[in-house]
């Protein structure tokens, strides 16, 4: 009896020992870690939904009221939800998508407001809402029906649990539009009582957007009624705004699974979708696939930090990084193309939403580190815009150019593949379409080739100043692709345009200064306006964007000091009460404006003027300061991953300030440590001694064990494999000047 006790007791323990076991398991999940509700609120503009790793399905809650707060659908101060739609952008300015509006509603409230179009809505509570990567749940208060949301890479999952009701209804509204998004053509048609299918065309940011999609429930429903225009009609119809309302008798408790497949080229690749990636109605099983999907992209970096905040902020910004960009090929490789023609992608998965003006300062060096192979994939997606318009993209998105923001920053996205070894691309197209890019005569670059900078234009915004800036830094980077290759004349002719930012260069006001077309700089000039001539930003933020030659921006104010003293004053500067701050100048410290792109480099170029101890001090600021786990957890626009890597690169150590020349500058690290798992096993490790919030200056770097006097690190280096160390303390080390990397030289 004793020993049938003991056998009992034993197996008792083992089951509560493997319970444990897994309750820990479950809690160091990286996916715990992140907190989609960061940049919710505030200016981030980020969305909470379900979706997968760069995936073209971005399933999420919408308001469904427009505003600059909604642009991504969903705003944390809002109380109610119209409904969830399949198509999101992260972190823009941008107010567009919103494609297939699903609602699940019942008798139990009818209620409509004008605020969201007289559109089915719930109020909803955030003590009843969660959201994880891959999944999304809410509570629909008003009719007591439980929401849940995951996602494949094509397809979005809803699982809707009702409660007892004869009217339970669920809605597709095609003619649902919110911000700048216009449906041009919608079309519905039921195929039998659990299968429906249609597509939506529209008009907005991408101005010939298509979303082919088949819808399956897994419970028929007992009748439909679907609407032309509001009014009913019959199976199938098309027109611009069309709607089904599925009927059915609901149990208490009852559950129904709707999948939506989704394709830009056709139906039938809506129905490959659902076929290959969500064959059947097991959400559980889809969910946790999902889940699985973000866990492993997320153990590429693993951390160790004393606190648990930082933890959340950092596997936040890196699941962010991953929004984008965006998949757009089917599983047989159709796509909309950016010609309006359905095209196919033959070895490679196409990708869209670029964000180039943003994300080619650090999404896109970030990328070539923890996702090399996805990168070719990126490049062919950029050189298969170029060969169906003849340019690459500026910013685009759903087979569609916008043109929105400045520059060809294709250019430095490819040239940095290609120096990193990541050429499964074709190298003599990809070098034609930069040639091509940076000579075509539209957005004022034949005015710029002429000139040497582009000139004011009163008539129009025309950023003159930013313009004629981002060109020359793409130009250094065609330059060093041109001598890679062997082209010498064209090398010459770039390396020469990489200088034009010195023909904007005022020696009187010491900034870069707008130029009209006569040569001469305009009269009325005040640094810290914002005005017509740069983009976003005042002159204060952009006089450093010159990441190419640091040394000759260094010369040209008058040495190292004076650059010094620039820098200093860009940082102590403050806005005063009666500047007017436009909307994207955010996360201020002094002039700077963490929050907009164009500074991201600005706090790490004392390293490159033998003052490192100011770019630390400095990134811990930035650090501590500008990003937070909590709603309004982001400075500005999380901007399709940008804001989001710059956090990763800064709290592992170091940043790319020149995005295209394989040289990560040091910062103040605030892990502990890190292992990057790269490509082939090898395994970069971070180790940070004596880290603390008070020890933020670097006293000493070694590398593989040796010490180094230098404040750079090559991605060459990175990528063999190899341990950084990082001795913390808290005063400066002014003692230590280590050298940095001449920033017009490519170090790969």
């Amino acid at each position: 009896m004793k020993k049938q006790c003991f056998i009992y007791l034993f197996c008792a323990v083992f089951l509560l020992n493997c319970k444990g076991a897994k309750d820990v398991t479950d809690q160091v999940k990286l996916i715990n870690f992140v907190n989609p509700f960061i940049g919710t609120d505030g200016p981030g503009n980020t969305y909470p939904g379900a979706t997968v790793p760069f995936g073209m399905v971005q399933l999420s809650p919408d308001i469904g009221i427009p505003g600059w707060d909604r642009i991504a659908g969903y705003f944390y101060q809002d109380s109610i939800i119209s409904g969830f739609s399949h198509l999101h952008l992260s972190g823009t300015g941008a107010g567009d998508l919103y494609d297939i509006l699903v609602m699940p509603t019942n008798s139990r409230f009818s209620k409509r407001i004008k605020a969201n179009n007289f559109k089915p809505f719930s109020s909803f509570s955030h003590e009843r809402e969660t959201a994880s990567p891959g999944y999304y749940s809410v509570d629909l208060l008003d009719y007591g029906i439980k929401a849940e949301l995951t996602a494949t890479e094509r397809t979005g999952i809803h699982r809707y649990t009702f409660p007892e009701d004869d009217t339970t209804q669920i809605h597709i509204d095609l003619g649902y539009a919110l911000n700048w998004d216009s449906p041009t053509e919608t079309h519905l048609k039921v195929v039998n009582n659990t299968t429906i299918e249609g597509y939506r065309k529209s008009t907005g940011w991408a101005k010939d957007q298509r979303v082919y999609f088949v819808i399956k429930v897994s419970k028929p429903f007992k009748e439909y009624k679907i609407f032309k225009n509001g009014t009913v009609t019959k199976s199938p119809v098309t027109d611009k705004d069309t709607k089904i309302v599925l009927n059915y008798d609901t149990a208490a408790n009852e559950q129904i699974v709707l999948k939506t497949g989704i394709s830009t080229a056709n139906i039938a690749g809506a129905y490959q979708s659902l076929e290959i990636e969500a064959p059947h109605f097991d959400f559980d099983v889809i969910k946790n696939e999902a889940e699985n999907k973000w866990e492993t992209q997320l153990r590429k970096i693993d951390i160790t930090v004393a606190d648990d905040t930082k933890k959340h902020i950092f596997y936040t910004m890196l699941y962010q990084s991953m929004l984008a960009p965006t998949l757009l090929s089917d599983h047989d490789g159709n796509y909309k193309g950016a010609n309006d023609k359905t095209m196919n992608a033959k070895g490679f998965d196409r990708y869209d939403t670029f964000s180039l003006w943003d994300t080619y300062r650090a999404a896109h060096p970030l990328y070539t580190i923890i996702h090399p192979n996805r990168v070719s994939d990126m490049v062919n997606s950029l050189l298969a815009h170029y060969k169906e318009t003849g340019l690459l993209p500026v910013w685009s998105m759903q087979g569609n150019e916008t043109n929105m923001m400045i520059g060809y920053h294709a250019v430095p996205v490819i040239v940095d593949a290609y120096f990193k070894g990541i050429k499964n691309f074709d190298t003599a197209l990809a070098y034609e379409a930069c040639i091509k890019s940076a000579t075509d005569h539209s957005r004022q670059i034949d005015t710029y080739m002429q000139l040497g900078y582009v000139p004011v234009d009163e008539q129009d915004e025309n950023w003159s100043v930013s313009k004629t800036l981002e060109y020359a830094y793409d130009d250094w980077c065609i330059a060093q692709f041109a001598k890679a290759l062997e082209k010498t004349g064209d090398y010459n002719t770039f390396l020469k345009r990489s200088e034009n930012w010195r023909n904007v260069y005022d020696t009187q006001s010491t900034f870069m200064r707008p130029k009209l077309k006569d040569g001469s700089f305009v009269p009325s000039f005040i640094p810290k306006e914002y005005s017509t001539y740069f983009c976003e930003s005042n002159a204060w933020q952009y006089f450093w964007s010159v990441q190419h030659n640091i040394e000759g921006l260094a010369e040209i104010v008058g040495g190292n000091e004076k650059l010094s003293e620039k820098l200093d004053a860009m940082f102590s500067l403050n806005p005063l009460p009666e500047d007017k701050l436009p909307i994207f100048s955010t996360g201020m410290i002094g002039q700077y404006a963490h929050g907009n792109e164009p500074s991201h480099h600005v706090a790490y170029l004392y390293n490159y003027i033998k003052k490192p101890w100011k770019t630390q001090k400095l990134i811990r600021e930035i650090l501590e300061t500008q990003y937070k786990n909590e709603p309004n957890g982001h400075c500005g626009n999380e901007d399709c991953g940008q804001m989001s890597s710059w956090y990763v690169f800064s709290a592992l150590g170091f940043y790319p300030v020149n995005p295209a020349q394989g040289v990560y500058a040091f910062g103040s690290p605030i892990v502990d440590s890190a292992v990057i798992r790269l490509e082939k096993g090898k395994i970069f490790t971070v180790k940070t001694i004596n880290n603390s919030l008070e020890n933020k200056y670097i006293q000493s770097i070694s590398l593989n064990g040796k010490s180094i006097k230098r404040n750079y690190i090559t991605h060459k280096e990175i990528m063999k494999g190899c341990t950084l160390v990082f001795t913390m303390g808290k005063s400066p080390n002014k003692d230590i000047k280590n050298t940095m990397a001449t920033s017009s030289i490519v170090y790969y």
